[in-house]
């Protein structure tokens, strides 16, 4: 599994940081959502699903968390903790997150907007899913 991490440019001075997102220069696809999560509770985990369609990437832009990482053949935990960096996440990529700081935020840009059809909720049937989509690309 290839994991693809995007480097932030940080601007800033004596009064602080800031990082702009673009489409093109440093976000891969166009921003059509952008959510965020904070306020997780000890011992919680998150996702535990994939999406077909959709591409994200995933900014702790405050505190950490873990993701696991399945791309239905190999699994793969990844520890994020750095505003500069994002992490991408491609379509047909199951994922969850644990291990949420306190003050954790993790922000989400999303190449399109919300859709419920787009999910994948039962790992068992994302699985069945990939198998297909190999079968297609080979």
């Amino acid at each position: 599994m290839q994991i693809k991490f995007l480097q932030l440019q940080t601007h800033g001075d004596e009064r602080g940081s800031l990082i702009s997102l673009e489409h093109e220069k440093n976000i891969p696809f166009e921003i059509k959502r952008v959510y965020y999560m904070f306020n997780t509770k000890e011992g919680v985990r998150r996702g535990f699903h994939a999406h077909q369609q959709l591409k994200q990437v995933v900014i702790a832009v405050r505190g950490s968390c873990r993701f696991l990482l399945d791309d239905g053949k190999e699994k793969i935990s990844i520890f994020l903790d750095n505003p500069a960096q994002g992490l991408l996440i491609e379509s047909f990529m199951w994922r969850e997150m644990h291990d949420f700081s306190d003050d954790c935020v993790l922000m989400v840009l999303a190449d399109r907007l919300y859709d419920e059809s787009d999910y994948i909720r039962d790992y068992n049937d994302f699985l069945k899913l990939i198998k297909m989509v190999d079968k297609q690309n080979d």
